[in-house]
Formats: structure tokens, C-alpha cells, sequence
């Protein structure tokens, strides 16, 4: 069964035969021919989401784990602006997103018509491609389609493909009018111009700052992680997204760096900064890097380079296996005591951060100190942005744990739709930390047919946005907590029952190992543990744990 419009069975015919398979609509009148035609097609898997926005985010979540494009379909009008916020993630986070919105011809913008809106290039500050098709252009469109998908897999990024629809939109056929002109891509070689000089500053630093962003588990060869663990002048700092492990890296960047003195921060400046992965969680060690800046600073990835610290020298336009396989052979080993000294600073921070633990009441820190070590290695690990992935960097997750979390943004907006994309996608059954503000910003995403019956969520309750209350400024007043807090008195309650999850409480350490007990055997349907923290008491835990850490 085919839509009748031409135009609509060459994108679904081109979609087939590159691949794109995996397609997340959103019901509307206007992209009827594109439904009729996915929604038919035994080539496709079909995903119904209603609220554009949490689509948007639930195909992000897909893609980030498929790691190939998924495509988003919509209708006219304001339906296509919900998608901003996954599609600017999509971007910054490099995960192939594809946007397919249906629009009304060009002579019916601007004269009055209802859902009509100026869809043309809407995304264009944040868009790798848009395609703005027409009608009857045959091979012209063709191109234009094979460009967005060509440009979305390998840049690693969001397109946009607007679609004009004239009605009549539902008639359909048994049989194709179309062959469309189908358009290979080939990828290019890496090239890296000559080594020498980069590996001589190797050679001749002592202190080497290795700093490790997001990145895919597995991505990067274990003997290149190992090569610079074991090199004495190389420290590597990774984050809980980084997805890379030695028992020579440190893991927790702002453990070890906050308490430092300036003598410290100078002492352990480094010569040489090399970065690669994703966006930088910690602001820590961007404020530390700002202002004790490196001579010199390269970042290796394929796509872009960001100046987060200011110091940045040289950008390797090619993959980090490729950049350290090229590289390596033309390093020596340096006497250097850069690595052991921190070293030493972490098995002294990490006997204080375990006293402070066993000392503290219960709270948010001491829920994540309680949670993260029973998460298994049968999980993948979804975190909400804002105050949940802040606490996770304190502490070790198990290394055979994938984490994952939208640090393109950093929004709350779609955490939980993202989450349960990744669920729907993953192999593994996945659990998702998150906090109140976040998952009830998200709620929609719980209006979903396709939440596997292993998802789980361990919801922290803290009554607010408790992640404002350890900032510079913070004072207890009506304003505060109206406009930055956000204070609340809700639950999650009703919401697993209208949605029909199964729902569990804590609201201290035994009830808490109770919770996890029963969220970790209830596999019939996803469940909810809510944890309830105190609002007033977090900020001063937390703030005097660095305070311990000295």
C-alpha cells in the first residue's frame, strides 16, 4: 500500500534503500501520506509518539543507540517547533536525527491558513542539512533527500526535510509511480598531516593532561587507554559519560580538584592538554583549566572543535583510535613523578570521601551512595541532567556499566523521553536516575505503548530544583523559591497509576535498600522507586563533603 503523491513514495523508497528504518510518528493530517506509506511497509518499524517533543527526544534516545539515523515524521504548523529541543541536542551531542515535516505548498503560507507556519529552514542555526522540497521537482528532490541522509550519517547530526503536501493526502495505490535516484555515499580517508612536531612536544612534556568527554562504550581500543595509563607523565581525567576505564584514571574530577590550594592548581597546570570525546560535565575542571591554561591544547575528533578552555592549539580532524595509532610509534617514554603524585591525591580522597559517607544522614549524596554500587552490570545507565549526573561524578560506577546522559544541552527537557528511547533500542535492560523537576518537566514521556516491562526509574524527590541551593547568591526567600526552586509538593504517585507502572517509595537509607530490592526483581512492569530526600539539608551535605575532602 503507497500514498498516491509521488513525491511522498520517493522518500519512503529512498528511506528503504538507505537504511533508515526506524521511524517515530507523530499522528496528524498533513503528513498522512508519509504515515499511510511507513506505517505499510514491512521495511519499517513504526513508533506512534504524541507529544512532538517527547518524540523527538524518545528517536533521539533510539538513535544514540542504534547509532544510525532515525527519522521523525510530523504534520504542519507548530507541531515541527516541539522537535527544537531534541533536534539542538541531536546536534551538539552528534547523534544522526532525521526531521521529516509535512507543509502546505508555498502559496498557502502567510495568507491566513490554519497550521501554517515559515517551516523553511526553521532549524537552520542547528541543522547539518535542510532540504526544502517542492512539488513535481522529481530528481531534484531525490537529490536533495539523499543529501540530508548522506550529510546526517556522516557528520553524525540532525537534518531537516520539508515536505509540501497538496490535498487530497489519503488516497492511496497498489503499485509505485516513482524510481528514485538513489545516491551512495562514500566516506573519505582520514588524513594527518606529518606527526613530528606534535609527538616532539610529547616527548619533551612532563605533565600531560588527558581529558576524556562523552563518548560510545567501546569506541576507543583498549591498548591506546592502557598505553596512557601506564605512561608516569600522563594523567587521565574521565567523566561518568567518558565510557572508559584503567585503574590509573581518575574518575572523579571534582573530588580531586576541589579542595586544591593555588600552589596545587599550579603545580599540576599542565604542559599539554589533549581532549576528545563529548561535552565537559564538570565545571570544575573548566573553571581550573581557564584559568591555569596549557601551552598547548589539541582535541581529536572526526566532525568539530569547541575553545571550552581557551587554550586550544591544533584540532586532529579524525577519530581517536586513528589519531593514537598514527601517534604512538613516534612517543618515548618521560621521568615523570605527574601522574603518581595525583595518584596519591586520589587514595587520599578516596578514604575521606568513605568516612564522610558512613557518617552522613540520609539525603541526596547518601542516596546515590547507597544506589550506584547495586546497579548491575545486566543495565545500561540513563541519567537526567542537572543535579542527578553532578552526583554520579562523585562516585565509581561499576566499569562495565554504559552510561549515558543529553550533555549536548544539557537540558532536563527530554531525559526521560530519551531514556526510554534508549530502552526501546538497547539490548540491555536500562534504569534511569532522575530528579523532580526533570521528570515532571517530562511526564509525556510516560504516554508511551512501547516502555519495555524491565525499564525501571529511580526517581530523587528533593522538593525542588536543589541543585539552585549550592550556588553562589542562594537566600531563603519567596522569590527563591518560587522562581529558581521551584518548590513543590508532587509526586510521581498518580502518574505510575494513570500510566500503570508499578510504583515503590523510600524516604530513608532501610526503606531505600527495600526500594531497590523490589525495583531490581519486579520485571513484569516498569517501575517507579521514589526516593524522598530533604529539601533543607542537601546543599549543606553536599557542601561540607568537599569541605571533608581536605
Amino acid at each position: 500500500m503507497y500514498p498516491k503523491i509521488p513525491l511522498a513514495q520517493s522518500i519512503i523508497e529512498i528511506f528503504r534503500a538507505k537504511g533508515i528504518d526506524t521511524i517515530v510518528i507523530s499522528p496528524g493530517s498533513r503528513n498522512a501520506p508519509l504515515t499511510i506509506g511507513f506505517s505499510n511497509n514491512s521495511a519499517f518499524k513504526c513508533y506512534s509518539i504524541a507529544d512532538e517533543r517527547s518524540a523527538g527526544f524518545f528517536a533521539l534516545g533510539m538513535a544514540q543507540q542504534l547509532q544510525k539515523p532515525v527519522a521523525l515524521v510530523c504534520t504542519s504548523g507548530s507541531a515541527l517547533l516541539n522537535y527544537y529541543p531534541a533536534f539542538a541536542e541531536a546536534f551538539y551531542n552528534q547523534i544522526p536525527l532525521i526531521v521529516v515535516s509535512a507543509d502546505r505548498p508555498l502559496d498557502k503560507i502567510d495568507i491566513g491558513d490554519g497550521q501554517t507556519i515559515r517551516q523553511q529552514y526553521v532549524f537552520s542555526n542547528h541543522s547539518i542539512f535542510n532540504a526544502n522540497l517542492h512539488e513535481n521537482a522529481g530528481d531534484e528532490n531525490d537529490i536533495l533527500i539523499n543529501e540530508a541522509i548522506n550529510l546526517s550519517i556522516s557528520k553524525k547530526g540532525p537534518v531537516h526535510i520539508n515536505v509540501p503536501f497538496e490535498e487530497p493526502l489519503y488516497e492511496i495505490v497498489d503499485e509505485l509511480s516513482i524510481e528514485p535516484k538513489i545516491i551512495s555515499y562514500t566516506q573519505s580517508k582520514p588524513i594527518l598531516n606529518d606527526l613530528s612536531i606534535y609527538a616532539h612536544f610529547w616527548n619533551q612534556s612532563q605533565k600531560k593532561l588527558i581529558l576524556i568527554g562523552g563518548l560510545e562504550p567501546n569506541s576507543i581500543e583498549q591498548s591506546f587507554l592502557d598505553a596512557l595509563g601506564m605512561d608516569e607523565s600522563v594523567v587521565v581525567m574521565t567523566e561518568v559519560t567518558s565510557n572508559v576505564h584503567h585503574p590509573n584514571f581518575i574518575t572523579n574530577i571534582d573530588t580531586i580538584i576541589t579542595p586544591f590550594t593555588e600552589k596545587e592548581f599550579s603545580d599540576y597546570q599542565p604542559d599539554l592538554l589533549i581532549t576528545f570525546g563529548g561535552m565537559i560535565v564538570s565545571k570544575r575542571i573548566k573553571s581550573y583549566l581557564r584559568k591555569y591554561k596549557s601551552i598547548q591544547h589539541w582535541h581529536i575528533d572526526e566532525l568539530r572543535a569547541y575553545d571550552t578552555f581557551g587554550s586550544l592549539t591544533k584540532h586532529f580532524v579524525v577519530a581517536p583510535n586513528y589519531f593514537f595509532q598514527q601517534f604512538f610509534p613516534q612517543t618515548i617514554s618521560v621521568e615523570s613523578d605527574y601522574q603518581s603524585k595525583l595518584l596519591k591525591i586520589r587514595s587520599d580522597r578516596e578514604k575521606k570521601h568513605q568516612t564522610y559517607m558512613e557518617a552522613i544522614p540520609f539525603s541526596d549524596l547518601k542516596a546515590f551512595d547507597v544506589i550506584l554500587p547495586t546497579i548491575s552490570t545486566h543495565f545500561d545507565l540513563q541519567i537526567s541532567n542537572s543535579s542527578p549526573i553532578r552526583y554520579a561524578q562523585l562516585f565509581t560506577i561499576n566499569s562495565k556499566v554504559s552510561v549515558f546522559c543529553n550533555r549536548g544541552t544539557s537540558g532536563i527537557d527530554g531525559s526521560t523521553s530519551t531514556a526510554i528511547g534508549a530502552a526501546v533500542a538497547s539490548q540491555k535492560p536500562t534504569i534511569f536516575i532522575t530528579g523532580d523537576i526533570g521528570f515532571l518537566y517530562d511526564s509525556n514521556a510516560l504516554w508511551n505503548n512501547y516502555i519495555p516491562k524491565e525499564f525501571k526509574i529511580i526517581l530523587i524527590n528533593n522538593g525542588g530544583g536543589g541543585i539552585f541551593r549550592i550556588l553562589p547568591g542562594h537566600q531563603e526567600s519567596p522569590t527563591f523559591n518560587t522562581f529558581f526552586e521551584t518548590s513543590h509538593c508532587l509526586t510521581a504517585e498518580h502518574l505510575a497509576k494513570m500510566y500503570q507502572l508499578d510504583y515503590v517509595i523510600a524516604s530513608n537509607e532501610k526503606s531505600l535498600k527495600r526500594g531497590l530490592k523490589h525495583l531490581y526483581n519486579q520485571n513484569d512492569k516498569p517501575c517507579i522507586l521514589e526516593v524522598f530526600t530533604p529539601t533543607l539539608e542537601n546543599d549543606k551535605i553536599l557542601l561540607d563533603y568537599f569541605k571533608a575532602l581536605v
